[in-house]
């Protein structure tokens, strides 16, 4: 029983972190409506005095208290006064309940989106290196389908804890008119919720379970998903479906045992509570003898509290049941809070000078080694920039470093000479533009791709004009004006309507728009065909001496009018120069464009 009224303050402690003070409204309204709809009941005692006072026993407080205010209200000897009366106490008992129930919509419909809105917010300031040891589906299944059961267990939490509030109103006024009557009731529900104890841990155990299933079944949807045309194309949907169906099964287990519980819990509920009052009736007026009119008023009022503490069973089973969903989003907060990046720092200004890296080296795990040894190189504002290597050489962890995802383990990188230990990260990432070998395109419309929805193109003249621009620079806008409804074109999810190069250039033509001061191109062009790698190429051409240009390359054709390039090897600097300059070196850089050639 100990563990119960620790799991209770745990609970209601997470809640009113979440709440604050505002909880406790919900548990007033609740009192207010139970004392009120109590007082209604009492009123029965004096009236049925007036009707009949042979029925009536020796005055108890509770009677003299009811008799005084109906006497100060001058409706004393009134039958249809008290009548009125007890009519506008249920009246305002209704109004009450009501205050209380939609109040406590309302700040469960604001819980779940503060909630959802923290979680995201937290979600966009992780660190990466945390964000890689989780999959996409964990994070879909904790801000959708968790943080739902975390506010169901909310509102069956405020129930649980309404309905104990309410049956000590019932009992407490049944107290005062039979002390006798109201004990035997107190025993017995006492006795009822031990019963259920064991019932509530398999609930709970139940409900954990489940949370668990539901973000695997959200990992494997969201991989399928994902990865849906190379699944199809394999017929590896067979594989497939047979670890849905696995996990659907285990689900659909889960929640047909919580139901069965609850349906269980619910079923009993009158059966018992007929069973207790009759026992207590014939206690009280078998053995007892007791009146027959405080009987008929205590037995409303135990008849109200014992179905009120089944219905204090039933809401804690129902929070049992959605607790797997509360304990998951506060284990992401706390993961989350451990898992923010550094945002202290001062805000860098526009990039000018150079970015540069001294004795940088960077290891994923120690016991893996480093993956960059030792570098020591700089990227002037306004040149080109070209990173060259096999693969496994450093140079994606690289452009992880340039973009401030990564920290070095030792060594320094600064950007105008500011350690960017020193900087707040958003302010360097809102300088870079950034395309990848893997595009990313939205299921919207061309113009809201490239813009991002900073705004309404189909309204905002200046804003499309700014689109056009930028595809025309990523030499992207003779195919959108082919299209039937041009920059209105709705692309399909991760632009699957659209081939691979008008993806890649249409991908180019958002970070343009952004007018970046240094632009990372990372094996932009590798998986394209010859046109549209000329395409991109004549688009890198373009920006030479206007802005920063980095570009990670495997095709070696994108990269002769760079500035300079570095060839890395093992995470090393191997070789560094000019296009030309490496070539004469015939070393590494040269055995890499004879493969090539051949």
């Amino acid at each position: 029983m100990l563990s119960v009224f620790k799991e209770i303050s745990y609970y209601f402690s997470v809640f009113k972190k979440r709440i604050g003070g505002r909880i406790y409204i919900v548990f007033i309204l609740a009192a207010l409506a139970a004392a009120t709809e109590a007082l209604g009941i009492a009123l029965l005692l004096p009236l049925i005095e007036l009707f009949d006072s042979e029925m009536a026993a020796e005055d108890s407080a509770i009677t003299q208290l009811m008799q005084q205010i109906l006497n100060a209200l001058g409706i004393g000897g009134s039958i249809t006064g008290v009548l009125l009366f007890i009519g506008t106490v249920f009246l305002l008992k209704g109004v009450i309940k009501f205050s209380e129930e939609g109040y406590k919509t309302v700040l469960a419909a604001n819980l779940q989106r503060e909630i959802k809105g923290q979680l995201f917010q937290l979600y966009s300031t992780m660190d990466y290196r945390f964000y890689t040891k989780r999959n996409t589906g964990h994070f879909v299944n904790v801000i959708v389908s968790q943080v739902n059961k975390l506010i169901r267990a909310f509102l069956n939490f405020s129930m649980f804890l309404s309905e104990i509030i309410v049956t000590i109103a019932y009992l407490t006024f049944a107290f005062l008119i039979s002390w006798e009557f109201a004990t035997m009731a107190a025993v017995a529900g006492i006795f009822i919720l031990f019963l259920f104890t064991g019932l509530n841990r398999y609930v709970k155990k139940l409900s954990r379970k489940q949370s668990q299933e539901l973000g695997n079944l959200n990992k494997i949807i969201v991989q399928t998903l994902q990865s849906f045309k190379y699944i199809s194309a394999t017929a590896q949907f067979r594989v497939v479906r047979e670890s849905v169906t696995r996990s659907i099964y285990k689900l659909t287990g889960y929640t047909r045992n919580t139901g069965l519980a609850d349906a269980f819990t619910q079923s009993v509920r009158e059966p018992v509570s007929v069973f207790v009052l009759l026992t207590i009736i014939i206690i009280q007026v078998v053995w007892l003898e007791y009146p027959l009119a405080p009987i008929l008023v205590s037995l409303i009022l135990i008849n109200r509290a014992v179905s009120h503490i089944i219905k204090i069973q039933g809401s804690w089973q129902q929070t049992l049941a959605s607790v797997g969903g509360l304990e998951i989003v506060e284990a992401e907060y706390e993961a989350m809070d451990g898992a923010q990046e550094n945002s202290g720092g001062h805000l860098l200004p526009p990039f000018e000078k150079e970015v540069t890296l001294k004795g940088v080296s960077f290891s994923y795990r120690e016991e893996d080694g480093p993956v960059l040894r030792n570098l020591n190189l700089a990227i002037p504002a306004n040149s080109t920039i070209a990173f060259v290597g096999e693969s496994g050489a450093g140079k994606t962890t690289l452009v992880d470093l340039l973009c401030l995802l990564l920290s070095p383990d030792e060594g320094e990188l600064t950007i105008d000479g500011v350690p960017t230990k020193n900087i707040t990260p958003e302010s360097w990432r809102g300088q870079i533009g950034y395309v990848s070998q893997d595009t990313v395109v939205f299921d919207e419309t061309i113009a809201n791709n490239i813009c991002m929805w900073q705004g309404d193109p189909a309204s905002d003249p200046d804003l499309m004009k700014r689109i056009e621009e930028a595809a025309k620079q990523a030499f992207a806008h003779e195919f959108i004006d082919k299209l039937p409804e041009g920059y209105h074109t709705m692309v399909g999810d991760r632009g699957v309507r659209l081939s691979g190069g008008q993806k890649q250039r249409l991908f180019i033509a958002r970070e343009l728009f952004k007018q970046p001061r240094f632009l990372i191109l990372d094996e932009a062009t590798s998986a394209l065909d010859s046109e549209s790698e000329r395409f991109i190429k004549e688009s890198i051409d373009a920006l030479k001496g206007k802005t920063t240009v980095v570009i990670i390359a495997h095709r070696l054709s994108t990269i002769r009018n760079a500035d300079k390039i570095y060839v890395l090897d093992e995470g090393r600097v191997a070789e560094e120069g000019t296009y030309r300059e490496l070539l004469d070196k015939r070393d590494l850089f040269q055995k890499m464009v004879n493969l090539q050639t051949l």
